[in-house]
């Protein structure tokens, strides 16, 4: 959906700061390429180059962590021949970006269990983490082979061999959230979701509580500036409470 025209919209960026943390489901990649008659790996690299692209946008306006979906728990039921060519894609994406991490001001970190993945995929993954302590910029979290309920799980099992241990002690939203892939990096204040779909199919649950989220029909692969700034707009309008009055 449009929320507000480009213009209005950068206008009200420029007048308000931008959250300090968006998280994006990027939805629509194989919609894209099917309505153009191309493969579905088309759309997938297509998305690729649309997340260079918002990641440095972000960058350029202050955003200080960008939490993006990039492969979930659930997506290994997909056919064999995408999932492969989903992690050559990422083989790729990573590659190019320990080349230009540093000089883009952009650093990565991973959110999931990517101990299942190849052992030249956690290689690359080890490089990437590794130059991001040297990079001051914006935090973009991938989430790869993440599932919110999982993570949870984890979490709580973690919890349950330290108090076994008797490390537990007092357990409280924040003890917890120290548990969480996420620890240490604040919750998303925005949330969006390209693609037309309204929902958040099992993505930050614990993180997003309070989030706020839009909903876009935008396909990942046409997404940009101008859609990050309507987000942004559409998130000041907004009145955040937090439960109170």
């Amino acid at each position: 959906m449009k929320l507000f025209r480009s213009k209005r919209a950068r206008t009200a960026v420029r007048k308000e700061p931008p959250p300090r943390h968006i998280a994006i489901i990027m939805d629509g990649n194989g919609r894209w390429a099917k309505r153009r008659g191309l493969p579905g790996t088309a759309g997938h690299s297509a998305g690729a180059e649309t997340l260079r692209r918002v990641s440095s946008y972000c960058r350029d306006i202050g955003v200080q962590y960008l939490t993006v979906y990039a492969f979930s728990t659930e997506n290994w039921k997909r056919p064999k021949e995408e999932v492969d060519a989903l992690m050559a894609l990422l083989d790729k994406y990573l590659l190019e970006a320990i080349e230009k991490m540093e000089r883009e001001r952009v650093r990565m970190a991973f959110f999931g269990d990517t101990t299942v993945l190849s052992p030249e995929l956690q290689a690359r993954i080890a490089q990437t983490r590794k130059l991001a302590q040297k990079i001051d910029g914006v935090q973009l979290n991938v989430c790869l082979n993440y599932g919110g309920r999982d993570e949870i799980v984890r979490a709580a099992r973690r919890w349950a061999e330290r108090a076994a241990a008797g490390e537990g002690g007092e357990l409280t939203e924040e003890v917890f959230s120290d548990l969480l892939w996420s620890a240490g990096v604040p919750d998303p204040e925005l949330l969006i979701r390209p693609g037309g779909e309204k929902r958040l199919s099992n993505f930050l649950p614990w993180q997003t509580t309070y989030s706020e989220l839009v909903f876009m029909d935008t396909l990942w692969p046409d997404f940009g500036p101008k859609q990050i700034d309507e987000a942004i707009a559409e998130y000041h309008r907004r009145e955040r409470r937090f439960g109170g009055v």
